[in-house]
């Protein structure tokens, strides 16, 4: 009878070069594996975790998606296979495995938790998560962690998100990409920004979003759908750009900007005559296209070769 293979006095170079599929299903297997495998956090690759609350799933996936591996968690509502000691229990699927649990939230949070510990991760949701009523207190528990969002998705209909609002806005530099989804008509809740994503950030429905707000984000793109802001608005983003503001910006969208009928020029033209226009900074350093029609502007800005 041949002896067992000695799995955990593998060199942590073989590892570090396991799959994250492998590297999961190894630290499920018993509380050595998993000790392990955590002991090597910091030479695991860097993963994404993406949140689908509503279809009950979590999806762990580098950055390319070449190394992905989902975990479903279900309620145990059709099985008395947990014991009253036993927390889960796991059966196989094609793409990875489906979990059963006596308290689903518990569940997401027990394999988040258990994830987190095992990979150097961001955090994704989906528009679809904003729905889900652990939404909150998972996400809340992210930041607690001080964890770094990929993605996040946040949808305000009626006040419902305010609070979370409230607790997470001072700490929007742990985002990359920052998405909300406003449904002004059934909101009496108006978002206040204490700080800004690093990177981007969209907003959908934004007739509350003025031009004070815009002239003080750092992100490096900024998209405004259904925006109140006027063509006159555009002249004060414009100059202010010119003289050294926006000094991340690389890509800026306002759709539906409001015309007026005054003769009111921009950079001393008509706003008709902006389609193409190229300008420059003061200093020479970098220059942007605009781009002008159906309502609204774009603007994208390069460096100077």
């Amino acid at each position: 009878m041949s002896s067992p293979f000695p799995l955990l006095r593998l060199p942590r170079l073989a590892l570090f070069n396991m799959s994250t599929i492998s590297r999961i299903m190894l630290s499920l297997c018993s509380k050595k594996t998993a000790i392990h495998i955590n002991n090597d956090r910091l030479y695991s690759q860097k993963v994404i975790v993406s949140l689908d609350m509503i279809n009950q799933g979590i999806r762990v996936h580098t950055k390319n998606y070449k190394d992905k591996f989902d975990i479903f968690i279900y309620p145990d509502t059709w099985s008395s296979d947990i014991s009253n000691t036993q927390q889960f229990y796991i059966s196989c699927c094609i793409t990875g495995i489906n979990t059963f649990w006596k308290n689903q939230q518990e569940g997401f949070l027990s394999f988040i938790s258990h994830l987190l510990k095992m990979f150097r991760c961001k955090i994704t949701t989906t528009f679809s998560c904003c729905d889900s009523d652990s939404f909150q207190q998972t996400i809340l528990m992210f930041f607690d962690l001080q964890l770094e969002f990929k993605t996040l998705c946040i949808l305000f209909d009626g006040s419902k998100y305010q609070n979370l609002w409230n607790q997470i806005s001072s700490n929007l530099g742990l985002v990359e990409d920052l998405q909300i989804f406003f449904d002004n008509m059934n909101s009496g809740f108006t978002p206040v920004f204490t700080s800004w994503p690093t990177k981007e950030i969209s907003i959908f429905g934004c007739n509350w979003f003025t031009l004070e707000s815009l002239l003080s984000c750092t992100c490096s793109s900024i998209t405004l759908e259904e925006s109140r802001l006027r063509y006159k608005d555009l002249n004060e983003i414009l100059r202010k750009w010119m003289t050294g503001g926006f000094p991340n910006l690389k890509y800026l969208r306002i759709q539906r900007l409001r015309r007026t009928d005054d003769g009111e020029h921009i950079l001393g033209m008509d706003w008709r005559d902006l389609n193409g226009m190229v300008i420059q900074t003061d200093d020479g350093s970098k220059k942007a296209t605009i781009n002008n029609g159906a309502g609204g502007i774009e603007i994208s800005v390069t460096p100077f070769e």
